[in-house]
């Protein structure tokens, strides 16, 4: 193995960038694909993405996971085909066109011509793909961009037609009009995903309206709110509520009779106090009540009519004997429906908490008006309804005295137009969140708009069936939002009014009779006698097909509707491969897929069209396996702006800290587990810290001492062959071994169940103990102080743990992987060129649970001491006599005081360790109820039951503990019920200086502080080797560099330090590799390379040199 740089020299970006080199110079993934072929297909779905806009960390962060677990089942034995996909139609492309081009209007396109909008949506398609393509391979992703998908292809489109035509010959494909958030701005319909995503504060009319029942005998007038002042031209009836009581009321003032709901009668206008108000029409604003309350929290009581200004006119009565009721209207814009309409109905969706019990509606601009419309006849299904708002959101010229007005700009003069017709009741404004277009930031409209639905109501059973045989992470959200998103799905309506898009395949003749679905472009050829190279609408609009009634019908055209994108992605497990005209067998031996991951807001885009179409067309899922991600958040919570700047930007992040670091982080973070992340910076730099340079120097030690076998004159390092390494008499070696196979175990089972977040902070405490423990407490044996064979054990045992820990890390960490394997691999054997493409360790080696926990335990007793040594101001550099350790685990005790004992003693630098398997020889127990768990269980009785368990005797305690539940006062307790607390109980004589403990529930540690002269001796000698070791690494020392060690003591008693050192000449050779001498015995010529004075230590004060060696 080479040399290599010391951790503080190494750059992890640069070093990145080296491995993407040899990579392209190896062809890496090609040859993983290669190698991989003929083992059984693993399939991932990779959700398109669009290029009109640069990566995001969002996008990082599902690529990372992609990648992961790809790279894992390649790992494991599986042939995963990677490519990459591109969404390429619908809004996000049109809206940059719309922008650069000013096209406000459908018209200003037409104007312009299909074809040339067409074409420039098509060239800009692929703006980013280059800087899309330089940051996936950046984050060491691997995935095919030469052989990527397009939904633009004809190849695509062709698949996306054959789905389409299934869905219509199984009889899920229906026209009709849909109520849809509509954008004005971009000209089409929005899916309810989409409208839920951009919701601003706005003010708004609320305005109350009177409608003059015809032929009342008090010429009372129904009165209904609205926030919509712009739908009132298009109204045809009004809706109540049958059960809910209403009452006519006569205004004081004006003599005006109204009929509302009992319960929202306050919501009038209260008019005691008016004068010189308009009698027909009361005041424009409730400017006497300034904290009426509008919709959003319109719930006060209903106060006293005549304090109103309202009187009674009659008893209440039910609104079911309003039904039928004809009414005058307000704009004579639809008197064609006058036998039908102007009448009312009723329906539960009217409600008691808003508005007055009277709701006006216009089948065009309401969900609800729509249904209720059609279920009373008023309007029929499938008959074309009035729209009478245009695509740019401006009345028609139906609509007259308004015609090519955008609605919301003429509320005002609307709200005016009531008024002058005597029928404005009240009139005022109110705050609320009203949702926008997510793209041209214009505010949405409800409008029915004529589209092609999929008939998902029809699958709603299958799919929840479907759901169920999935697997997601978390399941939380699977088993809620998924579940509850497909029980209320409604038909999907697939088509939009738009232009760049895959055209819907339907060609219908001039009198709607006859009707045509594509499935093929070679059907489209047969039929038209035309060749067709692209199904863009530019190139296929102008193809018709002759009627088969004969030439006097005429010809069949296509519809001038394309599909909404969602359509297009939820086909991409076909159309990305081109089925079923190619790939027939790869597909219908692997489907559904193994694989997809995307962010929760797919739960209501991706997720569900895959799994409505599957469901459609094989009554199957998608996908077998999914891991949904969270959001990634800017470091105050806020959604990540390029605006606000409140993120650092990717490639930054990527040149400081590298991909790996980036990987660790998002992986370890809430957002795998569909939780938001708040992105820090500084958390990367930790990941940089905490994981990659203790990893680095643990690899960087077992370089350095494999080379210095060969400076000693040693045979150059082989490492040994794992089956003689599983012999190993060694405790640590044996700990270490077993401790990798339990990596090994951990991250096989927690990746085969697709929880990428468990992983990091294992492989953490992994890496910690390896060089904490095992590099630590075993540096005299991999130094070869223990002799050459043992040397060599304990370096191969090294090396195949970090090995093992680089093919677990692979997919996690590919470039730092490699990085050590490259070097690592010059002395194994094996073909493999990349880390990548070697197997996943299989973890047959042998695990020793028993010594696993023992040394866990271990590292718990060094813990614990620590902490007395801090409370007491004891510094490890002091000596100490003794120190007991308690644990009824006869096992661990055995453990402890002997294979590890010499481990614990050095680490703590104690002279002696007892075990100790009494619980109570050094602590009393005492039990109390918890109460947070069983107060509310037990109410009354808690008092009882609190009193005996704080009686229970040491033996009744001890016992819960082995038994884990007892009876007291009747009731049945757990173990969980009852805090076990262990106060430590001090042997008499003695204070807390004296002998102090520490314990965490499980362990007991007890240390003895006392002062012992014949400590002395020693804790001299460690810091002399302390402040030799400084001095090494302050001249730039390697660890195989030699020198020689001189000391002179600056005391007038020079003998002290002289005794002191003499007495441990063995340990401060073991510890430093070599004799420390006295400055008199360096020859003359000696060129000394540092020397450094000490004072204060214990009392002593001396010179420390040293000399390069001298080979006289």
């Amino acid at each position: 193995m080479e040399e290599v740089l010391e951790g503080k020299d190494f750059s992890f970006p640069n070093q990145e960038n080296k491995i993407l080199k040899y990579w392209d110079d190896i062809d890496a993934f090609k040859t993983q694909l290669k190698l991989t072929e003929n083992k059984p297909e693993f399939i991932f779905y990779d959700g398109p993405p669009f290029a009109t806009g640069k990566p995001h960390y969002g996008h990082l962060l599902a690529g990372t996971i992609k990648d992961i677990v790809t790279r894992y089942q390649t790992m494991i034995g599986h042939h995963v085909i990677r490519r990459f996909g591109w969404d390429c139609h619908g809004l996000p492309v049109e809206y940059e066109i719309d922008k650069a081009n000013d096209i406000k209007t459908r018209d200003d396109v037409l104007k312009m011509g299909i074809d040339v909008y067409n074409e420039k949506c098509r060239s800009i398609v692929t703006r980013y793909v280059s800087d899309w393509e330089a940051t996936v391979i950046r984050m060491g992703r691997w995935i095919d961009f030469k052989n990527d998908y397009k939904t633009m292809d004809l190849n695509f489109m062709e698949s996306v037609w054959w789905v389409f035509s299934q869905l219509y010959e199984k009889g899920l494909v229906y026209r009709g009009f849909k109520v849809m958030p509509y954008s004005t701005g971009c000209k089409t319909p929005l899916s309810n995903f989409e409208a839920n995503a951009n919701y601003k504060d706005v003010s708004d009319p609320e305005i109350m309206v009177s409608f003059p029942i015809v032929g009342d005998s008090d010429n009372a007038s129904l009165v209904a709110w609205t926030t919509t002042p712009w739908t009132l031209p298009s109204n045809l009836c009004l809706t109540v509520n049958g059960s809910l009581d209403y009452v006519k009321v006569r205004d004081k003032f004006s003599g005006s009779v109204y009929v509302v709901a009992e319960c929202r009668l306050s919501q009038l206008p209260s008019n005691i106090k008016k004068s010189k108000a308009d009698p027909q029409n009361g005041p424009t604003q409730n400017s006497k009540n300034p904290k009426a309350k509008t919709k959003g929290s319109s719930n006060e009581k209903v106060g006293s009519k005549e304090d109103s200004g309202y009187e009674l006119v009659g008893p209440k009565f039910k609104g079911s004997s309003l039904v039928g009721s004809k009414y005058v209207p307000l704009f004579d814009y639809f008197t064609e429906f006058s036998d039908v309409a102007f009448r009312v109905v009723a329906d539960n969706y009217v409600t008691d908490d808003s508005g007055t019990g009277v709701v006006h509606c216009a089948p065009a601009f309401g969900e609800e008006d729509y249904r209720v419309c059609i279920e009373n006849h008023i309007i029929n299904k499938g008959e074309n309804l009035i729209v009478a708002v245009d695509e740019d959101g401006c009345f028609t010229d139906k609509i007259s005295d308004f015609a090519r007005r955008y609605v919301k700009e003429a509320d005002k003069d609307i709200i005016n137009a009531v008024k002058a017709k005597g029928r404005l009741v009240k009139s005022q404004t109110f705050v609320h969140s009203y949702p926008y277009c997510w793209r041209s930031e214009t505010p949405l409209i409800y409008r029915a708009v004529p589209s092609w639905f999929v008939a998902v109501e029809k699958l709603k059973d299958q799919l929840l069936e479907n759901n169920n045989a999935t697997y997601w992470v978390p399941d939380f959200v699977k088993e809620k939002r998924f579940h509850n998103w497909l029980g209320n799905a409604r038909d999907w309506a697939v088509s939009r009014s738009r232009f760049w898009g895959t055209p819907l395949p339907i060609w219908i003749s001039e009198d709607g009779e006859e009707k045509i679905v594509m499935d093929s472009v070679e059907k489209l050829q047969k039929l038209s006698g035309v060749k067709v190279t692209d199904l863009h609408r530019h190139k296929i609009d102008h193809i018709t097909i002759p009627s088969t009634r004969g030439p006097q019908y005429g010809v069949l055209r296509r519809v001038d509707d394309v599909f909404d994108c969602w359509f297009e992605s939820g086909s991409m497990p076909y159309a990305y491969i081109h089925y079923p005209f190619e790939n027939v067998e790869l597909f219908e031996n692997n489907f559904p897929g193994d694989f997809v991951a995307e962010g929760l807001d797919q739960t209501r885009g991706w997720f569900y069209t895959l799994m409505v179409l599957s469901t459609a067309l094989f009554g199957k899922p998608a996908f077998k396996n999914l891991i949904c991600n969270g959001l990634v958040l800017a470091a105050d919570g806020k959604k990540m702006s390029k605006r606000l700047q409140n993120y650092p930007d990717p490639t930054e992040v990527l040149d400081n800290y590298g991909a790996d670091a980036l990987r660790l982080y998002l992986i370890n973070s809430p957002v795998v587990r569909a939780e938001p992340l708040r992105f820090k910076e500084e958390g990367v730099y930790s990941v940089v810290k905490d994981v990659f340079l203790p990893w680095y120097n643990a690899y960087r030690f077992l370089v350095q001492n494999t080379k210095r076998l060969e400076v000693d004159g040693f045979a150059s390092f082989v490492p040994s062959d794992r089956a003689t390494l599983q012999m190993s008499t060694n405790v640590l070696d044996q700990w270490i071994n077993s401790a990798s196979e339990s990596l090994v175990h951990f991250v096989r089972q927690e990746m085969d169940a697709y929880r990428l977040y468990t992983v990091v902070p294992y492989l953490l405490k992994f890496i910690d103990n390896l060089t904490n423990i095992y590099v630590r407490f075993n540096r005299k044996r991999l130094k070869g102080r223990t002799g050459e064979e043992d040397c060599r054990r304990a370096l191969s045992t090294l090396f195949h743990v970090l090995l093992t820990t680089c093919e677990v890390m692979a997919p996690f960490t590919p470039f730092f992987t490699e990085v050590l394997y490259q070097n690592m691999s010059k002395v194994c054997d094996g073909p493999e060129k990349s880390i990548h493409h070697r197997s996943f360790p299989h973890g047959e080696g042998q695990r020793d649970e028993r010594i696993e926990q023992s040394v866990s335990r271990m590292i718990t007793v060094i813990d614990l001491a620590r902490n007395i040594r801090e409370r007491h101001n004891k510094p490890l550099k002091s000596p100490l006599g003794e120190m007991i350790v308690v644990h009824p685990d006869n096992g661990f005790l055995e453990d402890i005081a002997g294979r590890l004992r010499e481990y614990v003693l050095e680490e703590l630098n104690v002279r002696s360790l007892v075990p100790c398997n009494d619980p109570l020889k050094y602590a009393s127990l005492r039990a109390e109820p918890d109460f947070s768990v069983l107060g509310k269980r037990l109410g009354k009785a808690m008092g009882n039951v609190a009193k005996e368990v704080k009686a229970m005797s040491q033996e009744d305690i001890l016992t819960l503990e082995r038994v884990g539940e007892v009876t007291i006062a009747g009731h049945l307790l757990q173990l969980s019920d009852i805090k076990i607390v262990r106060e430590f109980k001090r042997p008499d004589g003695t204070d807390e200086k004296e002998i102090d403990a520490a314990g965490n529930g499980d362990v007991l540690v007890i240390l003895d502080l006392r002062k012992d002269e014949s400590l002395f001796e020693a804790g001299v000698a460690r810091e002399v080797i302390n402040r030799i070791q400084k001095l090494r690494k302050k001249t730039g020392l390697e660890p195989t560099d030699a020198v020689d060690v001189y000391f002179e003591s600056l005391d007038n008693d020079k003998s002290t330090l002289h005794r002191v050192l003499n007495s441990q000449e063995n340990y401060i050779r073991d510890a430093l590799g070599s004799p420390l001498l006295p400055s008199a015995l360096a020859p003359s010529h000696t060129v000394i390379l540092a020397e450094e004075s000490f004072s204060g230590i214990y009392d002593l004060s001396f010179v420390i040199r040293l000399g390069r060696p001298n080979h006289d």
